[in-house]
C-alpha cells in the first residue's frame, strides 16, 4: 500500500476554517513523476494534471470525520477509478478540497512507479478505513 503524506500548509488551513472536512467535496488529482507534488505545495495550481478524459469520476465519498478523545480521524471509502479508453500515465494520487476557494491540498500518495490504465481497466485508492487518511491529535 502506497503511503500517504500531508501538506504542510493544510495544518494551518484546518486550523484557519478552509476544509470542513466532514461537508466538503474532495477529489482526486493525478500526476506523474515529472509533477511530483512537494510537501510545500498549497493548491491545485501548483500541479500538473494527467488528462482525465477517458476516466471516471474522481470524487471520494467521506465514510466518516469524528473525534474520539481528541483525535480526529478522516475517513474516506476506496476510491475505484474506472478507465474508458486509455490513461496516461499517473504515480501520486492527491487529494484536495474541491469545495475550498483555491482547491487546496491536503496530501499525495506515492506509488512507487507510473501506472497507466488501458480502457476498461480499474485502479482503486485504498482509504485505509481502519486507520483513516488522517489522524490528528
Amino acid at each position: 500500500m502506497a503511503t500517504f503524506n500531508k501538506i504542510n500548509s493544510f495544518v494551518e488551513a484546518m486550523a484557519e476554517k478552509v476544509h470542513n472536512l466532514g461537508a466538503d467535496q474532495l477529489v482526486a488529482a493525478l500526476t506523474n513523476a515529472a509533477n511530483a507534488p512537494v510537501a510545500t505545495n498549497t493548491q491545485l495550481s501548483n500541479l500538473t494534471q494527467i488528462s482525465y478524459t477517458n476516466l471516471s469520476s474522481r470524487n471520494f465519498t467521506t465514510s466518516s470525520s469524528s473525534q474520539t478523545s481528541g483525535t480526529y480521524k478522516l475517513v474516506l471509502a476506496d476510491l475505484v477509478l474506472t478507465a474508458s479508453g486509455a490513461v496516461a500515465a499517473f504515480r501520486y494520487v492527491v487529494p484536495y478540497n474541491d469545495t475550498a476557494t483555491n482547491d487546496e491540498l491536503i496530501g499525495w500518495w506515492d506509488y512507487g512507479s507510473d501506472l497507466t490504465l488501458a480502457s476498461g481497466e480499474t485502479f482503486t485508492v485504498d482509504c485505509d478505513a481502519g486507520n483513516g487518511v488522517l489522524q490528528n491529535n
